[in-house]
């Protein structure tokens, strides 16, 4: 199956050298990128939190494999969703999926369920994609969508995604795609986004999940984000980076409903 863009031109640019010039400018200057166990990444439209999502990319090595894990929005399709074959298309050409990866992250995790239609109108995986082959043009996916999960499910399926880099004997790059606070004002969503970050930051998966879910932080990719600190914790991570944080406001200027960004590098 080919997964076509579904955002371009409206979420992203849909030219490609137009898009290969937005990103290269959301990169920067890149100077020494690092290896990383994994990311937390926006996944608004680039001109929102582009520079948010390159800033992390410029600092990262993409290796051959991302397994990307993504918010299900419409909560369509099975809850952890695995698109476990085929390709996916953006203006910058195919990237194929890591099918033997897959293969080992479904048969490590009973949750995991193959399912191609959840990932067909979903973003948060797409606005991905683009600054991963731009920074490997050879790099093939790992796309796992998924709904709300007790932390026990997170940890059982982080506890698969940890399983599945040992097992796949090659380097993999674990994104979680999420947004941070939604539609408050920007002193309200700094304040709550800052207790989750202080979790992520300290590689505390459950206790991001508890922040989160007690203070009533809008953050949509808590599920994401806290598999793949489970996941990282798994494999050994000693530490995690506050890249950039910012808000939409800072784009728009109104700083009465924003949304939030963060780009975190955990090694």
């Amino acid at each position: 199956m080919l997964r076509k863009a579904a955002f371009a031109h409206d979420w992203y640019p849909g030219e490609p050298q137009t898009l290969a010039s937005t990103i290269r400018s959301y990169l920067g200057e890149q100077g020494h990128a690092h290896k990383a166990l994994g990311l937390l990444c926006p996944h608004a439209g680039y001109i929102y939190s582009g520079h948010v999502a390159g800033a992390v990319y410029g600092r990262t090595l993409v290796p051959a494999t991302v397994i990307a894990l993504g918010v299900n929005h419409r909560s369509l399709g099975a809850r952890v969703a695995l698109m476990g074959s085929g390709s996916w298309e953006t203006p910058l050409g195919t990237v194929p999926i890591d099918e033997k990866a897959a293969r080992l992250l479904r048969h490590a995790c009973g949750l995991v369920k193959e399912d191609d239609i959840a990932h067909l109108r979903e973003h948060s995986l797409e606005l991905q994609v683009p600054f991963l082959q731009y920074r490997n043009p050879q790099v093939e996916i790992v796309p796992v969508l998924l709904q709300h999960l007790a932390y026990e499910e997170c940890e059982e399926v982080g506890r698969a995604v940890a399983e599945t880099f040992g097992r796949a004997e090659k380097e993999i790059l674990i994104v979680a795609s999420s947004d941070m606070t939604h539609f408050e004002t920007q002193k309200t969503a700094e304040k709550k986004d800052r207790l989750a970050i202080d979790r992520i930051l300290a590689l505390d998966p459950r206790g991001l999940y508890t922040t989160v879910h007690r203070e009533r932080i809008s953050m949509c990719g808590i599920i994401p984000a806290t598999v793949m600190l489970v996941a990282c914790t798994q494999l050994g991570a000693k530490e995690a980076r506050l890249v950039r944080y910012a808000t939409s406001g800072d784009v728009s200027g109104d700083y009465s409903s924003v949304v939030g960004y963060a780009g975190v590098m955990v090694l």
